[in-house]
Protein backbone atom coordinates (compact mmCIF):
# COMPACT_ATOMS: atom_id res chain seq x y z
CA UNK A 1 0.00 0.00 0.00
CA UNK A 2 1.55 3.28 -1.11
CA UNK A 3 0.38 6.50 0.44
CA UNK A 4 0.90 10.12 -0.59
CA UNK A 5 1.33 12.90 1.94
CA UNK A 6 -1.77 14.45 3.51
CA UNK A 7 -0.16 17.90 3.70
CA UNK A 8 0.88 19.61 0.47
CA UNK A 9 2.87 22.31 2.30
CA UNK A 10 4.60 19.81 4.61
CA UNK A 11 4.90 16.54 2.68
CA UNK A 12 7.13 14.73 5.20
CA UNK A 13 6.49 16.11 8.70
CA UNK A 14 8.86 13.73 10.51
CA UNK A 15 11.69 14.49 8.08
CA UNK A 16 11.03 18.22 8.52
CA UNK A 17 11.22 17.87 12.30
CA UNK A 18 14.48 15.91 12.04
CA UNK A 19 15.98 18.50 9.66
CA UNK A 20 15.05 21.27 12.08
CA UNK A 21 16.60 19.46 15.06
CA UNK A 22 19.76 18.55 13.14
CA UNK A 23 20.12 22.16 11.96
CA UNK A 24 20.00 23.43 15.53
CA UNK A 25 22.40 20.73 16.74
CA UNK A 26 24.91 21.38 13.96
CA UNK A 27 24.89 25.09 14.71
CA UNK A 28 24.94 24.50 18.46
CA UNK A 29 22.56 27.40 18.88
CA UNK A 30 18.91 28.09 19.59
CA UNK A 31 19.05 31.76 18.67
CA UNK A 32 16.05 33.29 16.92
CA UNK A 33 17.93 33.48 13.60
CA UNK A 34 18.83 29.77 13.66
CA UNK A 35 15.31 28.80 14.69
CA UNK A 36 13.80 30.80 11.80
CA UNK A 37 16.34 29.58 9.22
CA UNK A 38 16.08 25.99 10.47
CA UNK A 39 12.28 26.16 10.26
CA UNK A 40 12.38 27.54 6.71
CA UNK A 41 14.87 24.88 5.58
CA UNK A 42 12.88 22.13 7.33
CA UNK A 43 9.82 23.10 5.29
CA UNK A 44 11.43 24.05 1.95
CA UNK A 45 13.88 21.14 1.49
CA UNK A 46 11.27 18.32 1.86
CA UNK A 47 8.76 20.33 -0.18
CA UNK A 48 11.23 20.71 -3.08
CA UNK A 49 12.53 17.13 -2.98
CA UNK A 50 9.19 15.35 -2.39
CA UNK A 51 8.33 14.94 -6.11
CA UNK A 52 11.60 13.02 -6.62
CA UNK A 53 10.85 10.41 -3.95
CA UNK A 54 9.27 7.03 -4.58
CA UNK A 55 6.14 6.65 -2.45
CA UNK A 56 6.77 4.26 0.44
CA UNK A 57 4.38 2.40 2.71
CA UNK A 58 3.67 4.11 6.01
CA UNK A 59 4.55 2.64 9.39
CA UNK A 60 1.04 1.89 10.57
CA UNK A 61 1.99 0.35 13.91
CA UNK A 62 4.74 2.48 15.51
CA UNK A 63 4.46 0.66 18.86
CA UNK A 64 5.19 -2.65 17.16
CA UNK A 65 8.05 -0.98 15.25
CA UNK A 66 9.65 0.09 18.55
CA UNK A 67 9.18 -3.42 19.97
CA UNK A 68 10.79 -4.86 16.83
CA UNK A 69 13.72 -2.46 17.18
CA UNK A 70 14.28 -3.70 20.74
CA UNK A 71 14.17 -7.32 19.53
CA UNK A 72 16.72 -6.58 16.79
CA UNK A 73 19.04 -4.82 19.24
CA UNK A 74 18.82 -7.80 21.60
CA UNK A 75 19.53 -10.19 18.71
CA UNK A 76 22.56 -8.14 17.66
CA UNK A 77 24.04 -8.36 21.16
CA UNK A 78 23.26 -12.08 21.45
CA UNK A 79 24.71 -12.82 18.00
CA UNK A 80 27.89 -10.91 18.86
CA UNK A 81 28.45 -13.21 21.82
CA UNK A 82 27.68 -16.31 19.74
CA UNK A 83 30.03 -15.29 16.92
CA UNK A 84 32.79 -14.48 19.41
CA UNK A 85 32.34 -17.92 20.98
CA UNK A 86 32.51 -19.56 17.53
CA UNK A 87 35.65 -17.70 16.52
CA UNK A 88 37.49 -17.90 19.83
CA UNK A 89 36.15 -21.25 21.04
CA UNK A 90 37.85 -24.62 20.82
CA UNK A 91 35.71 -25.82 17.91
CA UNK A 92 36.87 -23.73 14.97
CA UNK A 93 35.09 -25.79 12.35
CA UNK A 94 32.57 -23.48 10.79
CA UNK A 95 29.94 -24.41 8.24
CA UNK A 96 29.50 -21.29 6.06
CA UNK A 97 26.67 -21.40 3.55
CA UNK A 98 24.32 -19.38 1.36
CA UNK A 99 20.62 -19.70 2.15
CA UNK A 100 17.62 -18.64 0.04
CA UNK A 101 14.87 -17.19 2.24
CA UNK A 102 11.53 -16.95 0.39
CA UNK A 103 9.94 -13.53 0.92
CA UNK A 104 6.30 -12.71 1.50
CA UNK A 105 7.09 -8.98 1.55
CA UNK A 106 6.45 -7.09 -1.69
CA UNK A 107 7.34 -3.44 -1.00
CA UNK A 108 10.93 -2.22 -1.36
CA UNK A 109 11.13 -0.48 2.04
CA UNK A 110 10.19 -3.50 4.21
CA UNK A 111 12.46 -5.76 2.12
CA UNK A 112 15.32 -3.30 2.61
CA UNK A 113 14.70 -3.20 6.36
CA UNK A 114 14.65 -7.01 6.48
CA UNK A 115 17.91 -7.27 4.51
CA UNK A 116 19.51 -4.64 6.75
CA UNK A 117 18.34 -6.42 9.88
CA UNK A 118 19.87 -9.68 8.68
CA UNK A 119 23.14 -7.90 7.81
CA UNK A 120 23.29 -6.10 11.17
CA UNK A 121 23.08 -9.38 13.04
CA UNK A 122 26.62 -10.80 13.29
CA UNK A 123 27.10 -14.11 11.55
CA UNK A 124 24.74 -13.32 8.66
CA UNK A 125 24.97 -11.00 5.66
CA UNK A 126 22.33 -10.23 3.03
CA UNK A 127 23.78 -10.84 -0.39
CA UNK A 128 20.93 -10.22 -2.83
CA UNK A 129 17.18 -9.97 -3.33
CA UNK A 130 16.12 -11.79 -6.46
CA UNK A 131 14.58 -11.81 -8.92
CA UNK A 132 15.42 -8.12 -9.10
CA UNK A 133 12.70 -5.85 -10.49
CA UNK A 134 14.93 -4.53 -13.31
CA UNK A 135 15.52 -8.09 -14.53
CA UNK A 136 11.80 -8.59 -15.20
CA UNK A 137 9.80 -7.48 -18.19
CA UNK A 138 7.83 -4.22 -17.73
CA UNK A 139 4.62 -4.92 -15.80
CA UNK A 140 5.71 -8.44 -14.92
CA UNK A 141 5.59 -9.41 -11.24
CA UNK A 142 7.91 -12.12 -9.92
CA UNK A 143 6.31 -15.37 -8.83
CA UNK A 144 8.49 -15.53 -5.72
CA UNK A 145 11.20 -13.26 -4.33
CA UNK A 146 14.09 -14.55 -2.26
CA UNK A 147 16.59 -12.98 0.07
CA UNK A 148 19.98 -14.62 -0.42
CA UNK A 149 21.96 -14.53 2.79
CA UNK A 150 25.39 -15.79 3.77
CA UNK A 151 25.63 -17.52 7.12
CA UNK A 152 28.90 -17.94 9.02
CA UNK A 153 27.90 -21.24 10.63
CA UNK A 154 24.80 -23.01 9.30
CA UNK A 155 23.44 -25.74 11.54
CA UNK A 156 19.83 -26.13 10.32
CA UNK A 157 18.71 -24.32 7.16
CA UNK A 158 14.97 -24.85 7.72
CA UNK A 159 15.21 -23.53 11.29
CA UNK A 160 17.16 -20.46 10.14
CA UNK A 161 14.59 -19.68 7.44
CA UNK A 162 11.72 -20.13 9.89
CA UNK A 163 13.42 -17.90 12.48
CA UNK A 164 14.02 -15.09 9.97
CA UNK A 165 10.44 -15.28 8.70
CA UNK A 166 8.88 -15.43 12.18
CA UNK A 167 11.19 -13.08 14.08
CA UNK A 168 11.82 -10.41 11.41
CA UNK A 169 9.60 -10.72 8.33
CA UNK A 170 6.24 -11.33 10.03
CA UNK A 171 6.49 -8.23 12.27
CA UNK A 172 7.54 -6.12 9.26
CA UNK A 173 4.47 -7.32 7.36
CA UNK A 174 2.34 -6.26 10.30
CA UNK A 175 4.12 -2.91 10.84
CA UNK A 176 3.68 -1.91 7.18
CA UNK A 177 0.54 -4.00 6.56
CA UNK A 178 1.82 -5.37 3.28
Amino acid sequence: MRVESRFSWLPTPFRSLMLFIVWLLLNNSVSLGHIILGGVLAIVIPWITFPFRDPQPLILKPGLALKQLAIVLFDIITANVQVAALILGPNKKLNPAFVKVPLDLTEAMPITILASTVSLTPGTVSAEVYPWAEALEPGEEPEQRYLLIHVLNLEDEAELIETIKRRYEAPLKEIFEC
